[in-house]
Formats: C-alpha cells, sequence, structure tokens
C-alpha cells in the first residue's frame, strides 16, 4: 500500500497505513521532480509525502 499526501493529511496516511496492513508504515519525502505531477490522495493538494509499508 503507497498513498501520496500533502502535508495536513500525512497524519490521516499513516493511520490508513496502520489500519489497512497492521504493520509500521515507512514515510518518505516525495522529491521535487515528482511532487511537480503528484496530487495528495484526500485533497489534490501537491503531494509532499509518501506513505507505505
Amino acid at each position: 500500500m503507497e498513498l501520496y499526501c500533502c502535508q495536513e493529511h500525512v497524519e490521516m496516511a499513516l493511520d490508513e497505513v496502520v489500519y489497512e496492513c497492521e504493520t509500521y508504515p515507512v514515510l518518505t519525502q516525495v522529491s521535487e521532480e515528482k511532487q511537480l505531477s503528484t496530487t495528495c490522495e484526500y485533497c489534490r493538494n501537491v503531494a509532499i509525502y509518501l506513505v507505505g509499508n
């Protein structure tokens, strides 16, 4: 599971990964090149983080 999220929704994404996968989430920052075309899965702002397992 991978979720792209903005600064505002990072806590929601972390909680969702823990709930769905029952494992510790990994938080990584999205590269500047990828930020140009990637949006938050919750609000359509620029994605800053990738939350996965």
